[in-house]
């Protein structure tokens, strides 16, 4: 059973808009988890709803339902800024640094690419930072001469992983063979997790042969997921994690209203359903495949 509103930190209060737009209402809490996981992807600098919500209430709202800690990821110099200052303020949060795939091409426009890599990787010798990522490609967005830029990116990403034993996040948009190219070509490192997997059996497989972790976000919950719901259906059991993305990929029914990381429990049933798994095994090795891939919250 759902609670009726979405927690405290996300209800907008009645005076906040006079004509609230329902579509960037935050949906309500779910059933709490029976044990607690962590949402492995999320953006909490970016805003989605009607309201802003700070990253202690933010890790609140996720702790009271069983989501107990998250990776915050950046995608250019200022959220990656951000994601250290945000490892500082909350125990319950790890990072990742990187130039999102979009973006290597807007600041290569700028000749500021390399300077900008050489800042990601000065912030990624924090403690807290325990991944590369988001970086890969991406052929929905970026066309032409912008892909040249992006698979630069790409390489130097990889490098910096391997040289600081970190985890790499793959941001991958219709770019499936194309990645699984450019991670043999560099040789991958030792972690390397697909975040929000868009892929179908094949690149699963792939996966699964590689030893590199599959996210599945919200996405898997959609009706027209069927591939993601086969992907996920043959998935190596300790290649699996969980992450909302958020505020983006809101899980079925509240898709297209903003996300948060106390939206994982929607997604990880849909999981439990699609593998055949008891919620609380499911639930366990989700947590400790994070753990695996990231490292200790402690």
């Amino acid at each position: 059973m759902c609670n009726s509103l979405a927690p405290a930190p996300y209800r907008a209060s009645s005076d906040a808009t006079p004509e609230p737009d329902s579509r960037r209402e935050y949906p309500p809490a779910p059933e709490p988890l029976p044990v607690p996981v962590m949402d492995n992807h999320t953006h909490l600098d970016f805003r989605h709803g009607l309201i802003e919500v700070s990253v202690r209430d933010a890790m609140d709202a996720a702790q009271a339902v069983g989501v107990q800690g998250a990776v915050q990821v950046g995608c250019d110099l200022e959220s990656s800024r951000f994601t250290v200052q945000a490892v500082d303020a909350d125990p319950r949060l790890l990072g990742a640094v990187a130039i999102h795939p979009n973006d290597a091409p807007v600041y290569a426009g700028r000749g500021e690419l390399d300077s900008a890599l050489a800042e990601i990787e000065e912030l990624a010798s924090h403690p807290r930072i325990r991944a590369i990522g988001e970086t890969g490609l991406d052929f929905f967005r970026t066309h032409g001469d912008g892909l040249t830029h992006q698979r630069y990116s790409f390489r130097r990403h990889i490098d910096i992983a391997k040289r600081l034993g970190l985890t790499l996040q793959i941001h991958d948009r219709d770019a499936h063979d194309d990645v699984v190219q450019v991670l043999h070509e560099e040789g991958a490192p030792e972690r390397v997790v697909f975040h929000c997997f868009s892929g179908d059996e094949d690149l699963a497989r792939i996966c699964n042969e590689n030893g590199w972790y599959m996210s599945f976000a919200g996405t898997m919950t959609f009706k027209n997921a069927g591939n993601l719901r086969a992907a996920l259906a043959i998935a190596e059991p300790s290649r699996i994690l969980v992450e909302t993305d958020s505020p983006f990929l809101t899980p079925h029914p509240y898709r297209g209203r903003p996300n948060a990381s106390y939206m994982v429990p929607y997604t990880v049933r849909s999981m439990a359903d699609v593998t055949g798994n008891d919620l609380s095994e499911l639930c366990s090795r989700l947590a400790e495949n994070t753990l695996q891939a990231y490292g200790s919250w402690a």
